[in-house]
């Protein structure tokens, strides 16, 4: 089981967006189903967007589900809905809150971005995740290597 928490550098939501491409990118490179757990449409909308145009040079194919109801068709999903276990190995969080089946992920990823909103949406599922009994790695990009 691997579990990160990724605090970044920059702030803001598109940030946090970019990076959550990226970790797709990929997990889905290594042979994962991947997905992006959002918990508003518009958050959804604007990182369909993103994972359609980060890389000038390819996309990365995904479905966007809104309901548990929908079924996965590519290996890559932006969810604004409850994931399933069954369905992904990778979970990318970039709610402001945990999905309940948070702790059943072999791989679970966190995004932070540098602002007080966001840091304070992560300090609190830090919280949640350590109950859970998951210790996350941190990997906090403010700071210089």
């Amino acid at each position: 089981m691997s579990h990160w928490f990724h605090i970044l550098a920059g702030s803001g939501r598109d940030a946090r967006l970019l990076h959550a491409a990226r970790l797709a990118e990929k997990a889905w490179q290594d042979g994962d189903r991947v997905a992006l757990f959002c918990d508003d449409p518009d958050t959804a909308e604007a990182l369909d967007g993103m994972l359609w145009s980060f890389r000038p040079e390819a996309f990365l194919p995904h479905d966007r589900l809104q309901s548990s109801d929908q079924r996965p068709t590519a290996p890559i999903a932006v969810l604004e809905c409850e994931p399933a276990t069954s369905d992904w190995d990778t979970l990318i969080i970039v709610a402001t809150s945990l999905p309940a089946t948070a702790d059943g992920f072999a791989r679970l990823a966190l995004i932070a971005s540098n602002d007080d909103d966001s840091l304070q949406h992560a300090r609190a599922q830090y919280r949640q995740l350590r109950e859970l009994g998951i210790t996350p790695q941190v990997h906090d990009f403010r700071k210089p290597d």
